[in-house]
């Protein structure tokens, strides 16, 4: 499940009290189908009306057809619930871009999982076809994989002066190293969540996860980067340098000896949280926008980037081959690298900008905000933190296969 599904999941359990950020609930279509924004619906589902989605879900075929119609236009594809909307007089930052620019704008919320999304997008891209969108969002890895696949073209960075605003630690990524195909969107940490109530002690590393005295309640996620990751930390591996299976084979073996044990309470998405919050998890592999979160209304509830490091995760803005508008993207991504823009964003979505200067314009907004760790991690914070590496097709599908024999999925 991705990150932002997992938000609506806390949105519509009511682990948040009154006192947290409300997450609105929609965001309204913006005119005909070639300038629609779809939202997530008030009950946290996505809306069906005009999604105009790339690879067939919403009944439609794209194959050679344009990006957003022609000159003056943009489409983007996203995530649900993962920019600030128009609304309470507020107006958000796709409507703020169309009134600066002129442009017109699609934006829809199609992503719901890279492997789906990927799986969407395969026969087009594959076959050397376009997809609708100009730009879209995948998560880092997934943006790795198509980048070596050359299913997206280098981005216009000399149309996209504010790009020199890109954190230092995100420029020359893993997942692109050469800096040419993408500017990330928002990013993110994961580390371990535990409940103060129920280990009775604070945690420190990865190691604490296989205490025995926590057997059968420790949380594991579904996201194989997320748990493998942690663990190859745990065991002094940097998953950044990985490019074999056999780099990796002690942390499956470890994982999968844990789940025999019955250490491992669960593999989990998002309901990681419910069980979080009533103890069911004494401790699990969590992210730190969601703990942060949960963390306001139940004070046991801790998130730590262990002593042996965390992971590191961008969801990243590509554009895939051939986009035709290529002019209107280079406009978007200098816009909302604009930190006065990217501060109104980070706001919302309550995500790690990766756009140096935000935290001061945060602060014009939410003083308290702007003195959270999560969201605004020091130079020593970051350089504990590490992103999976970039694998080959067939390292990666190796990797599939085992933790899915482990996870049982």
């Amino acid at each position: 499940m991705s990150r932002l599904t997992r938000r609506q999941f806390i949105r519509r359990s009511g682990v948040f009290g009154a006192a947290s950020l409300a997450l609105p609930a929609i965001l309204a279509a913006c005119g005909d189908d070639d300038d629609a924004t779809d939202g997530a619906a008030g009950d946290g589902t996505t809306s069906g009306s005009g999604s105009g989605t790339s690879a067939g879900t919403s009944g439609r075929t794209s194959a050679g057809t344009s990006g957003g119609g022609g000159d003056g236009r943009l489409f983007f594809e996203n995530w649900p619930e993962y920019i600030d909307p128009t609304e309470d007089g507020a107006r958000g930052t796709v409507d703020r871009f169309k009134k600066a620019t002129g442009l017109k704008m699609k934006y829809t919320e199609a992503f719901n999982d890279n492997n789906e999304y990927f799986a969407l997008i395969q026969p087009l891209l594959g076959a050397g076809k376009k997809i609708e969108p100009d730009i879209i969002a995948p998560t880092s890895w997934l943006a790795g994989r198509l980048i070596t696949l050359g299913w997206v073209d280098k981005l216009p960075l000399d149309q996209v002066p504010n790009a020199k605003n890109l954190r230092p630690d995100l420029i020359k990524p893993s997942w692109d190293p050469t800096g040419e195909y993408s500017l990330p969107w928002q990013t993110g940490i994961t580390g371990i969540a535990y409940n103060l109530d129920a280990t009775g002690r604070e945690l420190k590393s990865v190691e604490d996860l296989f205490d025995p005295a926590f057997k059968g309640k420790i949380g594991m996620l579904t996201e194989m980067r997320d748990t493998v990751g942690l663990i190859l930390l745990g065991m002094g591996v940097d998953p950044s340098t990985i490019e074999s299976f056999d780099q990796a084979a002690d942390a499956f073996d470890r994982l999968g000896a844990a789940k025999a044990d019955g250490q491992i309470r669960a593999f989990t998405g998002n309901d990681y949280l419910d069980d979080l919050s009533t103890g069911n998890f004494a401790a699990c592999i969590g992210w730190s926008g969601d703990v942060v979160q949960l963390s306001r209304d139940n004070p046991a509830v801790k998130f730590i980037i262990p002593e042996d490091g965390g992971i590191s995760w961008a969801d990243t803005m590509v554009m895939p081959k051939g986009a035709e508008n290529r002019d209107s993207a280079a406009e978007w991504m200098n816009f909302v690298y604009d930190p006065v823009q990217a501060a109104q964003l980070t706001a919302w979505v309550q995500y790690v900008s990766p756009v140096a200067g935000v935290r001061e314009e945060v602060a014009k907004i939410d003083p308290e905000l702007a003195e959270s760790t999560l969201l605004f991690p020091d130079d020593a914070t970051l350089k504990r933190l590490h992103a999976f590496a970039n694998l080959p097709e067939d390292v990666e599908a190796e990797f599939d296969v085992a933790f899915s024999d482990i996870v049982g999925a």
